[in-house]
């Protein structure tokens, strides 16, 4: 079974990204005679200062409502893990998978989507929020660590699947499809000065796909996990659910008597194993349909390839069809959206007003600026923030802070 899923030491695939022949970086460097161009974009992001906030920015809960809880960080860590396993196995470049798992979450607010959805209402009229877009702004732009360019000059493969790894952003023609359709590119996007380089009309590498798809996997079992350790969810709400209701028959049958901690343990082990080895099925399979001999093919197709076959996808419809009412938006949760929302409206407003009250690299140049570069600024410092940050902000500016727990 192993062997027949592609596990093993074979080479790297023709369809996989070759980092002898990457398009490079913006800022041309000297090659690392000990790393690859992947490799060194990999540790530039673990390194930076944006993936250290990761630690204090949600997931679902906020950071004080427990210590087990995942956070940003933790998540992202588990999504590199299962990309890395997903790339092994179909004999992609596993640095490149890792390093874009390890910056797909970069770009997120404090708050997790609640706070998104919040500074995305804040910039209305001044290009919105995109956090997908704001990762790229991160790593070209936001990171001042280096003396010779700003940001973390990564290579252009790696760019391209920050950007593209969900599919492609618009049609051949230039025009914005899917979720941009309505809105247009973001604006975060746009300003990069060579976005039109990285071809936002095809699909991204295999690479980016088994990140992305690592991140749907990670999200269905960590919060089926930290719903039911959170009391807001229970086991018996996931046995009408395909496949993991088999998998808790299963455990049950077993393992009679089994304590919850544990069952729970199984069950999303269990249901990460069969997510992972049906990918890897299913990549075997797209990849040889498309004819892959390059990692140019994989681009160039009609679709994406790293992908779960029709039944897990049907599993994965399932399993969010149960989080989104129960979890997602279940009354406490709920009750703290708003009120994590307050938060990040009311510190919009306050900055826009007294910029000056901003640390001095941020309030820099605003004096006589107009009204959209103060607005893009302050949605720049406070997506910036972990959750913990927003909330002593919060309270350095107002009477009230309302308790997000």
């Amino acid at each position: 079974m192993v062997a027949a899923l592609g596990f093993g030491t074979e080479p790297r695939a023709p369809w996989a990204v070759d980092p002898a022949t990457t398009r490079g970086r913006l800022y041309p460097e000297t090659s690392s005679p000990t790393r690859t161009p992947y490799q060194r974009d990999r540790d530039r992001i673990i390194h930076s200062t944006a993936f250290r906030r990761l630690k204090h920015k949600t997931q679902v809960f906020v950071y004080h409502e427990g210590d087990h809880f995942r956070t940003r960080l933790t998540h992202t860590i588990e999504v590199a893990q299962i990309a890395r396993a997903l790339a092994r196995a179909l004999r992609l470049d596993e640095d490149l998978a890792e390093a874009l798992a390890l910056a797909h979450d970069l770009g997120h607010t404090p708050f997790g989507h609640t706070g998104e959805d919040a500074l995305d209402a804040c910039l209305d009229g001044f290009g919105g929020f995109d956090h997908n877009a704001h990762s790229l702004r991160i790593v070209t732009s936001l990171e001042r660590r280096y003396a010779e360019f700003d940001g973390l000059n990564l290579a252009w493969e790696t760019l391209e699947g920050l950007v593209k790894h969900n599919g492609p952003l618009t049609d051949p023609h230039g025009n914005p499809v899917g979720r941009y359709a309505e809105r247009g590119l973001p604006h975060a996007l746009v300003t990069y000065p060579e976005w039109r380089g990285l071809d936002l009309h095809t699909f991204a590498s295999a690479e980016a796909q088994a990140a992305a798809i690592a991140d749907d996997i990670a999200y269905d079992a960590h919060d089926i996990d930290d719903g039911l350790r959170a009391g807001l969810l229970a086991l018996e709400d996931f046995e009408e659910v395909p496949l993991v209701g088999d998998f808790l028959r299963d455990i049950r049958r077993r393992y009679p008597g089994l304590d919850r901690a544990r069952t729970i343990h199984e069950l999303t082990r269990r249901l990460i194993t069969a997510m992972v080895e049906d990918v890897i099925a299913t990549g075997i399979a797209g990849l040889e349909t498309i004819g892959a001999r390059s990692a140019a093919d994989v681009r160039a197709a009609d679709r994406a390839v790293v992908v779960f076959s029709p039944a897990m996808a049907g599993v994965d419809r399932a399993i969010k069809e149960v989080l989104f009412p129960r979890l997602y938006r279940h009354p406490e949760v709920m009750r703290v959206r708003r009120d994590a929302e307050r938060v990040v409206r009311d510190l919009f407003g306050h900055y826009v007003a007294a910029p000056d009250t901003m640390p001095e690299e941020w309030c820099a140049g605003l004096a006589d600026c107009d009204s959209w570069m103060l607005a893009r600024r302050v949605g720049d410092y406070i997506a910036g923030m972990t959750d913990r940050f927003a909330i002593q902000e919060h309270r350095r500016r107002f009477a009230h802070t309302p308790e997000l727990r």
